[in-house]
């Protein structure tokens, strides 16, 4: 039998996980969107009537919030959490955040984890990568497994240690992503689109530019909120290293200006067909 275990926040991620799972006799979900606690419902979670409902008793916990909203998930519902209990932290937020995070679970008697998901959920589901740190990590890695994730590894014992794994990666990751979009829109409106990602096909032919270009800027249209939070914080991460994050915190602007630029998406699509 699966371990039982409540899901904090039901948006891509957490209906992702329970549907590939097939966790409804054993899990519980919160959301504060009271459209989301339905979808949960509607998946077969228990837990939408209040967020002590989902928690009570629960020995596991995967909190899959926004950035901008882990810490306050975290400080807020610990102490409804059961003694012992495994809080997943599975935000996309800088290690000074996590550590925070990880007092406010410890002084209410659970178990913090740092977990950074390093690969989006689709198409990967229970297969997505996942990098656990801190104190608990094994035990977090065990029961992880024992829900159906397939690619869990644990990187050490520090809190924090994951996430900036993840977030220095994203650096380069999501960067990449806004210096496509500021070439892109710097190439239409010079009209020598197609003459630039020529010369870019022929210096690299992993992946034609044109789709690499069309992919890069959907996901900012479609997630450049959440991705900006994402960033923002690895600008913070960044700077808790002593680096100043000048690239970075452009990316953060980037990001946000095109989200829900739904006209973009038109021409990236006309340049990649």
């Amino acid at each position: 039998m699966q371990q039982a275990l409540a899901l904090i926040g039901f948006g891509e991620a957490g209906s992702t996980f329970a549907g590939a799972a097939g966790w409804q006799a054993t899990a519980a979900a919160w959301d504060l969107r009271a459209d989301r606690r339905g979808a949960a419902a509607g998946q077969g979670l228990r837990g939408s009537h209040s967020v002590a409902e989902a928690l009570a008793g629960a020995p596991l916990v995967l909190s899959l919030v926004t950035a901008d909203q882990a810490l306050a998930a975290a400080r807020d519902y610990a102490p409804l959490l059961a003694p012992g209990a495994l809080w997943c932290d599975m935000n996309s937020v800088a290690p000074g955040t996590k550590r925070a995070a990880a007092e406010a679970v410890r002084a209410a008697g659970a178990r913090y984890v740092d977990v950074a998901v390093l690969a989006p959920v689709h198409p990967a589901r229970l297969a997505v990568p996942l990098l656990l740190s801190g104190e608990a990590a094994d035990a977090a890695a065990e029961a992880l497994s024992a829900t159906g994730f397939t690619h869990v590894r644990t990187v050490g014992a520090e809190v924090g240690r994951a996430s900036a794994i993840k977030m220095i990666r994203s650096v380069m990751v999501k960067g990449l992503e806004a210096l496509t979009a500021e070439m892109m829109l710097a190439a239409e409106a010079a009209g020598v689109t197609d003459e630039v990602l020529a010369s870019l096909d022929a210096s690299e032919k992993a992946q034609p530019w044109a789709a690499r270009a069309a992919y890069n800027i959907e996901r900012m249209v479609t997630h450049g909120l959440r991705r900006a939070a994402e960033m923002e914080e690895s600008a913070r991460t960044l700077a808790e290293l002593g680096v100043e994050p000048v690239m970075t915190s452009g990316t953060v602007r980037r990001q946000r200006e095109l989200a829900g630029r739904r006209d973009l998406l038109t021409a990236s699509k006309g340049e990649a067909a």
